[in-house]
C-alpha cells in the first residue's frame, strides 16, 4: 500500500477485515489457551488451535506486506520471539501452560504498549514509524 489516502470503503473494507480477523485471533486463543491451561483433551480444543494459528498467520503476513519495517520493530521482534516459544510446545510438552502464560504477557506487551515501545527498531536502535496503519 502506497503513502496516498486510500478511498473510505477500501479502508473500512481493511479496517473491518483486520478487526475480524484479530477477533478470530483471540477467540482461537481463549478455547486453546482454556484448553491447555485446564488440562482439557486436545480434541475438544484443537479447532480454536488451528483458528488461532491461521489468523495468527495471517496477521503477521498483513504486516510484512503492508510494510517489512515491521520485521525490525519490537512488535515484530517480540511476535517472532512468541513462534518461537509455541516451538517450544513440542520438545519441552511438560511446560505448555508456563509457555502460553509468557506468550499471552509477550502479546499485551506487543499490543498495548506505548508507540515509542513497539516502534523501536532493533536495528538502528530508536523508534522507527513504518507506513500508516489500518488499525483493527
Amino acid at each position: 500500500m502506497s503513502n496516498k489516502e486510500i478511498s473510505e470503503a477500501k479502508f473500512w473494507l481493511q479496517r473491518l477485515s483486520k478487526t475480524s480477523l484479530r477477533a478470530l485471533h483471540i477467540l482461537g486463543i481463549t478455547g486453546a489457551g482454556g484448553g491447555i491451561l485446564l488440562g482439557v483433551a486436545k480434541a475438544d480444543w484443537s479447532i480454536y488451535w488451528y483458528t488461532a494459528m491461521t489468523t495468527g498467520s495471517l496477521l503477521m503476513a498483513w504486516e510484512v506486506v503492508r510494510d517489512w519495517r515491521w520485521l525490525i520493530q519490537l512488535k515484530g521482534v517480540l511476535t517472532m520471539v512468541k513462534i518461537g516459544l509455541l516451538a517450544l510446545f513440542i520438545p519441552l510438552a511438560n511446560y505448555k501452560p508456563e509457555l502460553l502464560i509468557t506468550i499471552v504477557l509477550l502479546s499485551v506487551v506487543v499490543s498495548h504498549g506505548p508507540a515509542g515501545l513497539r516502534h523501536f527498531s532493533v536495528i538502528h536502535g530508536k523508534r522507527i514509524d513504518g507506513k500508516k496503519e489500518i488499525k483493527g
